[in-house]
């Protein structure tokens, strides 16, 4: 718990080894995560190999960290792996569906949250990549991920040479909604977001885009109507190109 409410991103990695034996326990450990089915419907691709990264760059707009980290994991939904089970052993499979993509989805994403719990105990570093799923193409085609297999997860994964200050959280109480789900009026979105609209850093960030306010740099800078668009496009692409749709 303590190493949870310490957890930071980290972008700077040692130069140091992660080594193999050390990140095969702690996939195999977080194995014991909840899933659907007991399937397990998830796969880990693991990149070490400059040239990999290399080509993993450009998917994830080039960040730092893809190329500084000693281990990039890409983690999957993976409904193939399952299927071709299916196929060996007299069974007929019907998983080449959006619900099943969101199974597997699932799947992958408790996975890693599970992997990263596991990272921290250990003193590891790593940051998630959301980027995964901006351009899945490229990472499908670099990763020569086959039918039925789609990125949804990247995280890099090294040992940590920086510690920067933790991320700022909303107050539990905006999360939570009993019994039923309460629309936020403005007076609760007042409570929820002054402390967050306050910090210092927040408002040199309004300030560096020329906004008037946060939640205006997010909506025409950092995640626009115009982008969310186009991205859902290819995403939606790419999954009829796996199969899923």
């Amino acid at each position: 718990m303590d190493s949870l409410n310490k957890r930071r991103s980290i972008r700077k990695y040692a130069n140091k080894e992660v080594s193999n034996e050390l990140l095969i326990r702690l996939l195999k450990e977080a194995e014991r995560t909840q899933t659907m089915g007991n399937l397990q419907l998830y796969s880990v691709v693991v990149t070490r190999s400059e040239e990999k990264k290399r080509q993993l760059a450009p998917a994830h707009f080039n960040q730092p960290m893809v190329m500084g980290a000693p281990v990039v994991l890409t983690f999957c939904a993976d409904f193939r792996r399952t299927s071709r089970w299916a196929e060996e052993r007299k069974a007929v499979p019907g998983y080449d569906n959006f619900l099943s993509f969101i199974n597997a989805a699932s799947d992958a994403l408790l996975y890693t949250q599970t992997f990263c719990n596991l990272a921290d105990e250990e003193g590891l570093g790593y940051c998630y990549l959301g980027t995964t799923i901006y351009m899945p193409q490229q990472i499908i085609d670099v990763l020569e991920l086959p039918r039925l297999v789609m990125p949804i997860a990247t995280i890099t994964l090294g040992w940590p040479d920086e510690n920067p200050p933790l991320s700022d959280r909303l107050p539990v109480e905006s999360i939570i909604h009993e019994e039923t789900y309460h629309d936020y009026t403005p007076e609760l979105i007042d409570r929820f977001y002054t402390e967050k609209e306050s910090l210092p850093e927040n408002k040199e960030f309004v300030k560096i885009n020329n906004k008037e306010t946060l939640a205006q740099v997010f909506t025409d800078i950092r995640y626009t109507k115009k982008d969310n668009g186009a991205m859902s496009a290819g995403f939606i692409e790419a999954l009829k190109n796996q199969g899923f749709m």
